[in-house]
Parts: structure tokens; sequence; C-alpha cells
């Protein structure tokens, strides 16, 4: 089992000082989360999401990182393959040097973002970037094998070039690819790589995108391999803020979750939902039962809907780590059980404090993954038999 954070550089203040706040508050549970030993630190790539994402240049984010750290893992979760937005040419280049310079510890994933507001800002069509990221996913790869590569495309055309340099990990480092959709746990298996699953769907979606992606994995056509270094691997997402009071961890973690759906929601649905404004929310345990506050919002196929009238929901939600530790190892559990070999924690959500984030990383390096990696609890957690069954 792996344990990481995943962060999206969300921000409530998206102003010149709020940019520089949510960057040096990152950079400070990066640093926590290698002292604690967590396994990887991920970023996102987006462009043009106001609060939802200012993590635009992962590339630049983990480069900083690298050289600020000395053991964990480094994860593009993923860079954009838009040919127009991430060349692979460059993608390649960029990604071996940064496996080299830290000491072959990278890890890369590939999707094609994830809104019509992204695609637009290169000139794109969401609907017609899925071929151009399957030519390009499989060109990368190349660059970083072959001594001169030569590429006539239905979208990238490269003459016969040497490519420079050649990542650290022989032959590439491991690859993934986002999956939002049933679709692309299926592309992902049957291309050989790993599946990052970025959703709130819970435990029980969790456990039927395990069965999706292990079914393509093993029965995938070594013809349709991208790259030359199987990854049989399902990586899912664990909303988790984890305090000594669990009522406040909660309420954070809620106000957290919706500040998350409102913003993707308003670019989503093209500016028809409104940005969020935290300042004019009321606090679930003081709004009337009537049905009246709720959140929904698309991520990927995933339909995600939060009644935030309903004061007992942040208790009886099953679909998150919010809450004490214990709260949180039952969570982090059943997402072991439902397939996972590796749990991707967000805490990093626009409106929880950094105070409360770094006692969330320390409590979860602490008492969950302590617990899970040591074999206490564990019990039918990832053996064998489950993960056959998931």
């Amino acid at each position: 089992m792996k344990f990481s954070l995943i962060y999206e550089a969300q921000t409530a203040d998206p102003t010149r000082t709020g940019d520089h706040r949510v960057f040096e508050e990152t950079v400070e549970q990066v640093l926590l989360a290698e002292e604690c030993g967590f396994d990887v630190v991920w970023a996102v790539e987006h462009t043009a999401l106001t609060m939802y994402a200012h993590m635009s240049a992962p590339e630049t984010f983990l480069a900083y990182v690298a050289g600020a750290t000395k053991r964990i893992g480094i994860g593009h979760g993923v860079i954009c393959l838009p040919p127009k937005l991430n060349h692979p040419v460059k993608v390649a280049e960029r990604c071996a040097t940064l496996d080299i310079l830290s000491g072959g510890r990278l890890h890369v994933g590939f999707g094609k973002g994830g809104t019509e507001q992204e695609a637009g800002t290169f000139g794109y069509r969401k609907a017609d970037l899925p071929p151009m990221i399957d030519e390009a996913m499989r060109l990368v790869p190349r660059f970083w094998t072959e001594d001169i590569v030569e590429h006539r495309g239905e979208f990238i055309n490269v003459p016969p070039r040497e490519i420079h340099p050649k990542p650290l990990q022989v032959p590439h480092p491991p690859l993934y690819q986002a999956c939002t959709h049933t679709d692309t746990l299926s592309d992902a298996g049957r291309r050989g790589i790993g599946a990052l699953v970025l959703g709130f769907g819970g435990p029980d979606q969790v456990a039927e995108k395990n069965r999706v992606y292990r079914q393509a994995f093993a029965g995938r056509d070594p013809a349709e391999q991208v790259g030359s270094r199987p990854t049989e691997h399902l990586s899912a997402l664990c909303p988790a803020i984890v305090l000594d009071d669990g009522a406040e961890a909660r309420r954070l973690g809620i106000r957290g979750q919706r500040f998350f759906l409102e913003s993707i929601g308003h670019w989503g649905s093209n500016g028809a939902t409104p940005l969020p404004d935290p300042a004019s929310w009321v606090e679930p345990e003081d709004t009337v039962t009537d049905g009246s506050a709720v959140v929904e919002a698309s991520i990927g196929s995933e339909e995600v809907r939060v009644d935030l009238s309903d004061p007992a929901m942040a208790l009886r939600n099953p679909n998150h780590g919010y809450g004490t530790v214990d709260d949180c190892l039952g969570y982090v559990k059943r997402l072991v059980e439902a397939g996972a070999d590796e749990i991707m924690f967000l805490c990093q959500m626009g409106t929880v404090p950094q105070q409360a984030q770094l006692e969330t990383i320390r409590n979860i390096a602490d008492h969950v993954i302590p617990r899970l990696r040591n074999g206490a609890d564990r019990e039918r957690v990832g053996s064998p038999d489950v993960r056959a069954a998931s």
C-alpha cells in the first residue's frame, strides 16, 4: 500500500496574495509529508480554472519539491497532453530531467483536462481530444527508450530526432492515467498503465471501478501497451480532514468539499453555476431541513450530490475521511478492501485552514498509516482473495 497527498492549489482568495499563500502553504505541507513518511505527492494540471485549481505549472512545482526533499515520490497527476498545451517532446524532456534530478522518484500520469474552459484556452473542443491524447501518450515513452524517433501521426509529426536526456528509471518512470469515467478505467487497463481514480464516489464506486480496471488489465493485448513498463496500480482519492475534535473536522471537511464541488461545478457548467462564496454560507447545523441547500456537480461520469440542509449529513455521509483518527481509519480500510493500491489523501480544499491541514497530515501519518502498514487493523484488508473479489 502507498499513502499519498494530491494538490489542486485551490484557493478561496484568487488574488495575487492568495496565489502566493496557497503555494507557500502547500510546500509547507509537502515538507511535513516527507518528514512523516508519506509515499508520493501528486500535483494536478489545470489552466484558467479560477479558485478550483491554480496548479497550472506542476512541472515547476514538482521540480521545486524534488529539490526540497530527499525521499518522497514526485507525481504528475496528471500532465494534460493536448499538443498545443504540452507537446510530447517537451513532456519527455522535462520528465526525464526531473527523474534524474529527483533521483528516480518520478511518477507520470497522463490526461486531457476536464473542462471546455481548459480545452478552449488552447483552441480545442474537449470532445475532440481523446484520440490526440492517445497518440501523444504512446509517443512520450518512445522518446525515453529509443535512440532516434520519427513519428508521422494524425495530430503530431516529429522528424527523426534524438531526444535527451533519458530518465534515470529504466526503462522509464511508471505511467498512469486520470480515470474519472468508467471507459477511461478500461482504457488504462488495456494500455497496461496505472489508474488514478479522481472522484468522490466512495468505496462502492471504487470497488466497481477496480473490477473494470483489473478485468481490462488482465485481458490486455501486449501490442496495446503504452510504454514498456506495465504498471497494475489503482490509486483512489480520499478526501480527509482528521482532527482530535471530530465534529470540527467534519465541519471543515464538508465546507471544503462544498467549495470543491461549487468551484468545479462553475467551470463544468460553463458558468451556469456561480463560483463559491464561502462568506455567504450558513453552517449546516443552522440551516432548515427543507432540501434547499443542495450542492451538485459532475466529476467525470460521477454525479456528486451533497445536501447541506441536513444537519446529520456530515455524520452520515460515508464517502469521506472527515472526523477523528478512527473515522478516517475506518474509511481508508473500506477503500483498501475495495481494491485500492494507493490512497491519495485530499485535504487541500479551498476553505480548509492551514493548521487543520497540517494536523490532518500528522494524524494520518502517526495513527492511520502505521496501523495499515504494520499489520494492525488489516485483517482481510489488501489480501489476495479480497483483491480478487473486488
